[in-house]
């Protein structure tokens, strides 16, 4: 979608903040108000305290943090390695699950985000990459090094190990299989055309789009969330050294959001580069009513092996901040359709009235992006700054666009033309990158892996 005010079709937001809304504490990520973009998010055992303390009052002293600690890590409360124990088992996010985490789980404040092109056009091979991937992922997700420990001083070690000692930063790991699987150059590589969802085709050419071929599709992704950008980008490194010899990486994009929080210590909705609350309208984290109907596959969708899946789609989209920065207050504020400080549509009194599209220019980007009402998904999207365009001089910084859809025909292709045609954000932005993935359901268990629907029933 264009930009990312998340006033476009409701999603439901896998971040630090679930749900800017009705926030779980200790859990959204955005980019907060009065916060530096560049600010380091609070630490875990900060996050515990505020988590913990969110529903027993505000002041927890010494002693009243040994007892919470105690609650819930179940060890003597007055022990720093057990207080240290009970805070890296709150930062785990289970590996396994009928879906895979990293699209509901409350969003983290980092993310590294790679597509794969194969080399290989051997079934086996692929099937043992993602046999390897989904246990390696699991092992990280756990705060555990990768592969096994080896004392032979001759040989690389199985694990890079930049990520050792900074724990498990609630990292997930997610899967997605692009269209070049299934078909590629007019080719069935591994047999599976038959298998191929009839949603997943790549997304149709935009007006104004300027993609970049190197910043498009790919065969298998791979989106690494964390509340340390080193555990994100070690949980990529490794599993692309899993892959050598059967994929190869196609493209690589990391991104970053800040965590607002209230007095009380509660998520607030998280600001863009643009400086506009970007999330207010997503569903809330346990709306698993609109989650079963907008977001995962269901037991009468085909194909059979995604139920339980979902589709990501994804657009890079590079903001001219310079050219944004000059532009009145009003100007910007129309552009939206939303006030700035408060987040508030126009015509209502608070960041959550309801949004009155008649309210606002013809063009407004919430006005647009909200459309009739009845179309959501789940945004999970993060800012990024990839220093500065040599040929211009102009900083490359935008928004990495994420959505996760139960079809992306209906609920995400309309939106984004409707945006591309009409929206008045399109003087400030450009799409340079885009892609569309299935994930499949989630491994049940350590001997299950991600993609064994597809490729064994």
């Amino acid at each position: 979608m264009s930009k990312t005010n998340q006033d476009e079709p409701r999603m439901v937001t896998d971040g630090r903040v679930q749900d800017p809304a009705q926030p779980a504490a200790g859990d959204q990520a955005g980019q907060g108000e009065g916060r530096s973009l560049f600010e380091k998010p609070m630490s875990r055992r900060e996050m515990l305290r505020v988590s913990l303390g969110a529903g027993v009052g505000l002041a927890v002293g010494a002693s009243g943090m040994g007892a919470l600690l105690k609650a819930v890590g179940g060890g003597a409360a007055s022990s720093p390695a057990t207080a240290e124990a009970a805070t890296r088992q709150a930062d785990k996010i289970a590996f396994y699950g009928a879906h895979q985490a990293g699209i509901v789980t409350p969003q983290q404040s980092h993310m590294v985000l790679a597509a794969f092109d194969l080399t290989t056009k051997s079934r086996s091979d692929l099937r043992d990459l993602l046999r390897d991937w989904t246990r390696e992922a699991a092992r990280m997700t756990n705060g555990q090094a990768v592969g096994q420990s080896s004392s032979n001083p001759y040989l690389p070690p199985d694990d890079t190990g930049e990520a050792e000692g900074l724990g498990p930063a609630r990292l997930t790991v997610t899967f997605g299989m692009g269209p070049g699987l299934f078909v590629k150059d007019g080719q069935d590589v591994f047999g599976l055309a038959h298998k191929r969802p009839q949603l997943l085709q790549a997304i149709p050419p935009m007006p104004r789009d300027a993609l970049q071929a190197e910043r498009c599709g790919g065969d298998l992704c791979v989106q690494a969330c964390a509340d340390d950008p080193q555990v994100a980008f070690h949980a990529v490194r490794n599993l692309l050294r899993r892959a050598q010899g059967v994929a190869a990486v196609r493209w690589l994009q990391s991104g970053f959001l800040g965590i607002p929080r209230d007095k009380r210590g509660q998520a607030e909705t998280p600001r863009n580069l643009m400086g506009f609350k970007d999330g207010t309208v997503n569903i809330r984290q346990g709306d698993t009513d609109l989650q079963q109907k907008f977001l995962w596959v269901g037991q009468g969708d085909q194909p059979a092996w995604m139920r339980g899946g979902t589709y990501m789609a994804v657009r890079r989209i590079r903001i001219y901040i310079e050219v944004w920065d000059h532009e009145s207050l009003r100007d910007q504020e129309d552009t939206f359709g939303r006030h700035k400080d408060t987040g508030a549509p126009y015509g209502g009194a608070d960041e959550f009235s309801p949004v009155r599209v008649s309210r606002m220019p013809a063009n407004a980007h919430v006005r647009l992006a909200h459309g009739d009402g009845r179309t959501m998904m789940l945004r999970r999207g993060y800012s990024y700054n990839d220093g500065v365009d040599t040929r211009t001089g102009q900083t490359d910084a935008g928004l990495v666009f994420i959505a996760f859809v139960r079809n992306p025909q209906t609920q995400f292709i309309p939106v984004l033309r409707r945006l591309a045609e009409n929206d008045a954000l399109n003087e400030y932005i450009q799409h340079n990158g885009s892609a569309l993935f299935a994930c499949p359901p989630g491994a049940r268990s350590s001997a299950d892996y991600v993609g064994r629907t597809l490729l064994e029933e």
